[in-house]
């Protein structure tokens, strides 16, 4: 069997169709289509089905898929073998984080890293919806994704994951807000306020729930926006309040951050790593940092 055709299938899965993965590859999609129907051949067997007008893989092609997997992985500890007598490893490692981590993680990654030298790190910021960051893994090396603090991770088992840090969600308020000098606040403090709140299937946007189930009350949110530094910046003029993270808010001095009581108000930032992609001596380089790093914050 072609290790490339494995590849492809494996990107099927992962992507949710032949177009996804065709861009994923930098492939065109009669290209993946043939792979696929190569592949079929070799195995003797269906991998793939007809669902409308997509694809999906059937029972034996998720089997050879789990299969692909360790093959990819074999390979690459192949290849780490020989580099072990290489001496420092060397290569490039696609890094992704979502905005508020990219903020808090990547300047001080790329600084670490240069360190050590030999080691080029390619960075991007993607914020996704939390089930679609494991699926980042196959244009990236390392994906930086977040989840709430206390629910399931839910990343599924195609990917490897490193915990970094819990990073606390407080209440952000204006500065000159009565609330700005608690020592912290309850759900029913905040029950009739106006939220400014991110997108639905984002991980604040479970916390704010949260809020809602606890005082009874939906919360009235009037904005929802992704970008904390817009948001921070409609906090201090007085747009409402929102729920942003201790360490990786932009610290803007017309708002202040109050813990929540009440609720475990708090986000798990994680990194996501594919199985054949951890094995390269540079992502376990890269990855290595990216905890020491993390581990600074959470002292700090």
């Amino acid at each position: 069997m072609d290790v490339r055709a494995l590849e492809t299938l494996r990107a099927v899965r992962s992507q949710g169709g032949v177009t996804a993965a065709a861009a994923v590859l930098h492939l065109t999609p009669s290209a993946v289509s043939q792979q696929l129907a190569v592949l079929s051949r070799d195995a003797g067997v269906p991998l793939t089905e007809r669902v409308g007008r997509g694809l999906r893989l059937t029972a034996a092609g998720d089997a050879l898929a789990d299969a692909a997997v360790d093959v990819a992985v074999a390979l690459e500890r192949a290849r780490a073998a020989c580099a072990a007598f290489a001496g420092s490893p060397t290569g490039t490692v696609r890094v992704s984080a979502f905005q508020s981590a990219a903020w808090m993680l990547l300047p001080g990654l790329l600084t670490r890293v240069a360190a050590r030298g030999g080691i080029t790190v390619e960075c991007s910021d993607e914020d996704v919806a939390q089930d679609a960051f494991p699926a980042l893994t196959d244009r990236h090396d390392v994906v930086v994704a977040h989840r709430p603090a206390e629910a399931d991770p839910g990343w599924g088992g195609g990917v490897r994951v490193v915990p970094l840090l819990r990073e606390p969600l407080d209440v952000a308020v204006p500065a000159g807000s009565p609330l700005a000098g608690r020592v912290a606040l309850e759900p029913a403090d905040v029950a009739g306020a106006d939220w400014i709140a991110v997108r639905e299937g984002f991980p604040v946007a479970r916390v704010l729930a949260d809020v809602g189930v606890r005082t009874g009350t939906a919360p009235r949110v009037v904005q929802r926006i992704n970008d904390f530094h817009v948001v921070e910046a409609l906090v201090a003029a007085g747009h409402g309040i929102s729920l942003l993270p201790r360490y990786s808010s932009g610290g803007h001095p017309g708002v202040r951050l109050v813990p929540l009581a009440g609720v475990r108000a708090g986000r798990q930032v994680d990194a996501l790593v594919r199985p054949d992609a951890a094995e390269r001596r540079v992502v376990a380089v890269v990855l290595e940092e990216l905890v020491a790093l993390a581990g600074e914050l959470r002292r700090g």
